[in-house]
């Protein structure tokens, strides 16, 4: 009978311990998610922050631009397969005494897209896969608050070829300025 008490209480001790290490790793996992996680978010936060700088530096180069585009070469290169979405940033500046509802969209420019790459245009608008369309209302004088991203995840099975894009904008559905191009370079890895 003694033995059988002695074997109850040893279970019980092992139960106890188990528990309290698994708690234990629960808190530390816990932690390195959220560390990772926030961490993240500040280098995403930072991104953001620095193409706002850079853009609003192009637009202090001068005064009477109405869009700009960075980076400035206006050339983006994407490996195919990519996984994180990648592309351009531009803002637009409102050069009137009114406020005014702008548009934008983003489309294939490239009329030799089939014989360069061997593809369609509709194939290589499917590579936007954010910021290809919007619209937003800019006080007189004054600069988007906030960039626009346009972003882009090419196919594994996109091949290697340089395509344009143009992004054509809209004040109050009249165009504004001309059609800006971005080459999009896709290349392998």
């Amino acid at each position: 009978m003694i033995f059988q008490k002695k074997a109850a209480i040893e279970m019980s001790v092992s139960t106890i311990v188990v528990i309290v290490l698994a708690m234990t790793m629960l808190i530390l996992g816990l932690t390195l998610v959220r560390t990772i996680f926030s961490g993240a978010i500040t280098s995403v936060e930072q991104v953001d922050q620095a193409v706002k700088g850079k853009i609003n530096e192009l637009f202090s180069e001068d005064k009477t631009k109405k869009v700009v585009i960075y980076p400035k070469t206006q050339l983006i290169e994407i490996e195919k397969g990519n996984s994180q979405e990648l592309g351009f940033a531009f803002s637009i500046r409102n050069v009137d005494v009114i406020s005014s509802k702008f548009s934008y969209t983003v489309s294939v420019n490239d009329p030799n897209i089939a014989k360069n790459c061997r593809i369609s245009s509709a194939e290589a608008q499917k590579w936007i896969v954010a910021g290809g369309e919007g619209t937003i209302t800019i006080g007189p004088g004054s600069v988007m608050e906030q960039p626009e991203f346009v972003r882009f995840i090419i196919p594994e099975t996109a091949p290697p070829c340089l395509v344009r894009y143009g992004l054509d904008i809209k004040k109050d559905s009249e165009l504004y300025g001309s059609t800006v191009n971005v080459d999009v370079k896709v290349v392998s890895d």
